[in-house]
C-alpha cells in the first residue's frame, strides 16, 4: 500500500511546469518512492526513470555530444520529438549529469525530476547557470500527521496554533497519545513506521544510520579523521536541544575549531542535524549567536544514545514545527527561556512541557510580552484545559 505525503500535492502541481524539479532530503526518507509515485501518475509513455547508483544507468550520460544521449534512451522508448519526462534518482553519484540536464533543458522539450540525498552536495552540483531553471523541495522523516496516515488513522489537523487550542479534546487525546509515544520512541522514517515488530524497527534504524554514514559521509565526504567525525555525531546525539560549544567539542574529539565547523556544516547539509539561532530583534546578533542543535529523528536518538524524555519531546516538537516557518529560541542571561519562536506572517512563542500547568503559562506570557510577541502557547504532552495550550499530537 502506498501512502501520500504532505509534499506530494505540491510535486504533482509541478508536472505541467517547465522548471527542473529537485527533491532533496536525508537518505531513506522516501524520495525514491515518492518520485516513482509521481512517475506512475504521468499519463505518457515517453518517460524514463533512471537510478544513478546503477552503473548501467550512469553510462547513458557518457557522451561528449549530449544530443547522442537520446540514442541511448531509444531502448526505453523515448522519442525526443515529443514531450519527454526524465526522472534521475541519486544525482550525486554522477555529478557531471547536471551539465547534461542544463543542455537538454535548453534544447529539448524535457521535464526533469531529480533527487539527491543532501543539500550539501546539491549546492555544489548545480551551477549558478541553473538559476531560474529549477525549483527545489525537501523531504523529511514523517511529520506526526503523516505518521498517523501511515497507521491508517484519519484526523483533521488545525492549520494554526489558535485553532489547535480550540479543537483539542480529551477523547482524541486518549486515542492518539499511544501513537505519539511510539513516534517519540521510533521516529518517522517511513519503513520504520510501517514495520510492526520492535526488534525489526531497531535493526532498521541501525541500518539507516550505517547507510547514511557509509554512503553520505565516508564515500562522498573528504574527511581524514573519520573517527573524530563519528565521535562528534554521538556527542551531538546526547546533547539534543543544547547550545553548541564549538571550543568544547573541538577539545572532546581532538580536532581544531575549524574542523568542527566543517563537520557541523556537513551534518547540517545532509539533514542529520538542524541548528537554530537565538531570537533577537537585531538580525546581526541572531546570525552570530550561539546555536542550539536538534536531530533528524527521534528513533535515531533513542537507538544510539540515552537522553531524557523532555529532550525527546522537545526534539519531536521541533521536527514538527519546521513546516510552520523559521524557528529560533530565546534565553535571558538569568536562564529563563522560551523553547521556540516561530516566525511566518507573525511571531509565535511556544514552550514545550511534559505536563503544562498554569505557572508555566504565566512565565511564558511574561517573557513574550517583554519581547513584544503577542502570540504565545504551551505545547503539552498531556491533556489540560488551559486556554493557551494544545497537545503535542496536534502538531
Amino acid at each position: 500500500m502506498q501512502y501520500r505525503r504532505k509534499i506530494q500535492l505540491d510535486l504533482e502541481r509541478q508536472i505541467t511546469t517547465r522548471e527542473i524539479v529537485v527533491l532533496t532530503g536525508m537518505r531513506r526518507t522516501g524520495k525514491t518512492t515518492l518520485m516513482k509515485m509521481l512517475y506512475n501518475s504521468i499519463i505518457s509513455g515517453n518517460k524514463v526513470f533512471l537510478d544513478l547508483q546503477n552503473i548501467l544507468d550512469q553510462q547513458i550520460f557518457d557522451e561528449i555530444d549530449y544530443n547522442n544521449i537520446f540514442a541511448n534512451l531509444k531502448s526505453y522508448g523515448i522519442n525526443p520529438e515529443e514531450k519527454v519526462y526524465i526522472f534521475i534518482d541519486e544525482v550525486q553519484f554522477k555529478p557531471e549529469v547536471t551539465g547534461v540536464v542544463k543542455y537538454l533543458y535548453d534544447h529539448y522539450d524535457v521535464k526533469f525530476f531529480i533527487t539527491g540525498s543532501s543539500s550539501f552536495y546539491l549546492r555544489n552540483l548545480f551551477p549558478e547557470s541553473l538559476a531560474g531553471r529549477k525549483v527545489t523541495f525537501e523531504l523529511f522523516p514523517l511529520y506526526f500527521e503523516e505518521f498517523l496516515v501511515f497507521n491508517n488513522v484519519d484526523i483533521d489537523f488545525a492549520a494554526n496554533f489558535k485553532e489547535k487550542c480550540k479543537n483539542k479534546n480529551f477523547i482524541e487525546y486518549q486515542k492518539l497519545s499511544k501513537y505519539y509515544e511510539e513516534y517519540l520512541k521510533y521516529g518517522g522514517f517511513p519503513q520504520v513506521v510501517l514495520e510492526k515488530d520492535e526488534r525489526q524497527k531497531q535493526l532498521m534504524l541501525k541500518d539507516i544510520f550505517n547507510s547514511y554514514f557509509q554512503i553520505d559521509i565516508i564515500t562522498l565526504a573528504d574527511f581524514k579523521k573519520i573517527d573524530a567525525f563519528k565521535k562528534l555525531i554521538f556527542i551531538l546525539l546526547e546533547r539534543v536541544g543544547s547550545k553548541l560549544d564549538i571550543s568544547k567539542l573541538a577539545s572532546l574529539i581532538g580536532v581544531s575549531r575549524d574542523t568542527v565547523y566543517s563537520y557541523i556544516n556537513l551534518l547540517e547539509g545532509t539533514y542529520f542535524i538542524y541548528l537554530i539561532s537565538p531570537f533577537t530583534m537585531n538580525r546581526d546578533k541572531e546570525v552570530s549567536g550561539t546555536k542550539k542543535v536538534y536531530l533528524c529523528d527521534n528513533g535515531i536518538i533513542n537507538q544510539f544514545s540515552q537522553v531524557s524524555k523532555g529532550s525527546l519531546l522537545e526534539n519531536s516538537v521541533f521536527l514538527n514545527l519546521k513546516k510552520y516557518g523559521e524557528i529560533s529560541y530565546y534565553q535571558k542571561r538569568n536562564g529563563m527561556e522560551i523553547d521556540f519562536v516561530v516566525k511566518n506572517e507573525i511571531r509565535t512563542a511556544l514552550e514545550v512541557k511534559s505536563n503544562a500547568v498554569e505557572n508555566d503559562f504565566k512565565k511564558l506570557k511574561r517573557l513574550s510580552e517583554q519581547l513584544k510577541i503577542d502570540n504565545y502557547y504551551l505545547v503539552s504532552n498531556t491533556f489540560n484545559k488551559l486556554d493557551n495550550s494544545f497537545c503535542t499530537y496536534q502538531l
